[in-house]
C-alpha cells in the first residue's frame, strides 16, 4: 500500500507528515507527497491521515 497526495488539493498543512512520517513528507513543492510504499506498522497511521485530512487530498490505495 501506498499514500498518494492530490497535490492540487494539498493546502500543505503538514498534519499527514506529522501523524505518518513513515509515508507522507512535505515536498520541494511545498506541498505533501506519499514518497513510498507504507511498511505495515503505519498503514492504520496513514488510514488516520487520510481521515483526517482537512481537505480529503490524501488516498491510501496499491
Amino acid at each position: 500500500m501506498r499514500g498518494y497526495v492530490d497535490e492540487n488539493l494539498c493546502v500543505a498543512c503538514g498534519l499527514c507528515a506529522q501523524a505518518c512520517p513513515e509515508g507522507f513528507r512535505m515536498g520541494e513543492q511545498g506541498v505533501a507527497e506519499g514518497y513510498r510504499e507504507l511498511p505495515d506498522y503505519a498503514i492504520d497511521d496513514a488510514l488516520q491521515a487520510a481521515e483526517d485530512c482537512p481537505v480529503g487530498a490524501i488516498r491510501i490505495g496499491k
